[in-house]
């Protein structure tokens, strides 16, 4: 950009603190300043694409939402359902939604209720993390720190006071979300989104400090920003522990349920107050607010890491479209859509290559539709010729079985010839030893005669 296009956007924003503020979503970031909220994310392919999901905040329609403390809670609750909002556009804008042949529960969903499945499984995954979120943080360490207690009463050991109770609780719920981000964070999808995260905090410090946004500039900035979600959830951790200290204080003895109950009521109190304090600390920077945004900037080393410099591209990119009527080039870039891939305009040799395929193709189905009587045809010969194939097929059958019938008869004539050929032999032999029996008497007769 241009110092002539700098000095024009830095004219009309003399204050940048608190004007935006974003989120990391897959492969992406959120960014929100005033009713202009738009998340940019980064495709397989390596092109952008942006999604407009502005509104306007109740609080300007309803102006006694913004008394300090209560526009705490009903900012949570807009950002809740606004993140919903972001991470849908986020896995439409990545293609996880694309489905070719969406079930019956998905059809149903869509037209009965006008959302889709992913939409219904975000709310109810944001319904279950709130959910864990008080079972972990606030119902788990007042039952561990209550069973501490009833395991020393047994061993006839005093228990715990009420203020090193709360301090334990403290201590626990510390413990908890710090072994939760820790494991997270292993996660390579987790990881990367920790990165997109650590490209929200440069891009806005970028911004903020009235440097030119790009993303070599913005690489220069720390990733740590004290109006930062992980600020605010540890803020609120601590505030807890001198809430506990205070009830238990004031109303020594409570019965644990009764406990749970009143620091359940007393939550969105908690939470307004630590809103307020955070916005106080975006805004000032002095040795209190340092102070008080100290341990959650702590936080943020786990759940921010380096970015590289294609993911400040994408930062740079919502936070411009957000902030687009301080950066005019960025508004006929958002109000064009110029992110989207232009059409190809057909080329005459590709209009060629197409009729030439379409012709082949039309020729090919002609061919198979010429062959399908051809074919009906063989198939009625075959089987009309199966009949007179099974006879034939049984005629040799009897023939072969008669010719072998025959050729059992010859073999037992000839068999029946030769033992009888085999007699008359043998009574020739017979006869023949005879006759030479009775011709030697008569021989030796002769030879006495002679002598």
């Amino acid at each position: 950009m241009s110092k002539k296009k700098k000095s024009a956007c830095e004219a009309g924003c003399p204050s940048r603190l608190n004007r935006v503020g974003g989120q990391a979503v897959l492969e992406g970031v959120m960014m929100k300043a005033g009713e202009h909220t738009v998340t940019t994310c980064r495709k397989e392919d390596g092109s952008l694409a942006v999604t407009d999901g502005s509104f306007v905040s109740i609080r300007k329609k309803l102006k006694f939402l913004n008394i300090p403390i209560l526009r705490g809670v009903v900012n949570f609750i807009e950002m809740m359902k606004l993140s919903i909002t972001t991470l849908g556009a986020s896995a439409d804008a990545m293609g996880l939604d694309e489905e070719e042949n969406p079930g019956r529960f998905e059809r149903w969903l869509k037209k009965r209720l006008g959302i889709r499945l992913t939409d219904l499984v975000m709310v109810i995954s944001v319904i279950l993390g709130l959910g864990l979120s008080v079972l972990l943080f606030l119902f788990l360490p007042i039952w561990v720190t209550a069973g501490v207690n009833l395991i020393l009463e047994l061993c006839s050991v005093p228990p715990m006071g009420p203020i090193l109770t709360a301090i334990v609780e403290g201590l626990i719920k510390v413990g908890v979300f710090i072994t939760y981000l820790s494991l997270v964070s292993l996660m390579p999808d987790i990881k990367r989104t920790f990165m997109y995260h650590g490209a929200e905090h440069k891009s806005i410090a970028c911004f903020e400090s009235g440097d030119e946004l790009t993303p070599q500039n913005a690489m220069k900035h720390r990733r740590f920003h004290p109006r930062c979600g992980t600020s605010f959830m540890f803020f609120m951790i601590l505030l807890g522990i001198f809430a506990g200290i205070l009830i238990k204080t004031l109303i020594p003895g409570l019965p644990t349920w009764a406990y749970s109950l009143i620091r359940l009521g007393i939550l969105p109190i908690l939470m307004g107050i630590g809103y307020e304090v955070i916005m106080l600390a975006g805004k000032h920077d002095n040795i209190v607010t340092r102070i008080i945004s100290a341990p959650g900037m702590w936080v943020q080393r786990i759940t921010t890491k380096e970015p590289t410099e294609d993911m400040l591209e994408v930062a740079i990119v919502s936070i411009k479209c957000a902030l687009r009527d301080d950066f005019p080039e960025f508004k006929e870039f958002f109000e064009a859509k110029a992110w989207e891939p232009a059409p190809k305009e057909p080329s005459p040799e590709g209009d060629e290559a197409e009729a030439d395929v379409a012709t082949v193709e039309a020729e090919a189905n002609a061919t198979a539709e010429a062959a399908e009587p051809a074919e009906a045809e063989a198939n009625a010969t075959a089987e009309m010729a199966e009949p007179d194939s099974n006879a034939q097929d049984a005629d040799s059958t009897k023939a072969e079985v008669a010719s072998a019938e025959i050729s059992e008869a010859s073999v037992a004539e000839a068999s029946a010839a030769v033992t009888s050929g085999e007699n008359l032999d043998t009574e020739s032999a017979k006869a023949k030893e005879n006759t030479q029996n009775c011709d030697t008497p008569s021989v030796l007769t002769s030879e006495n005669e002679d002598q």
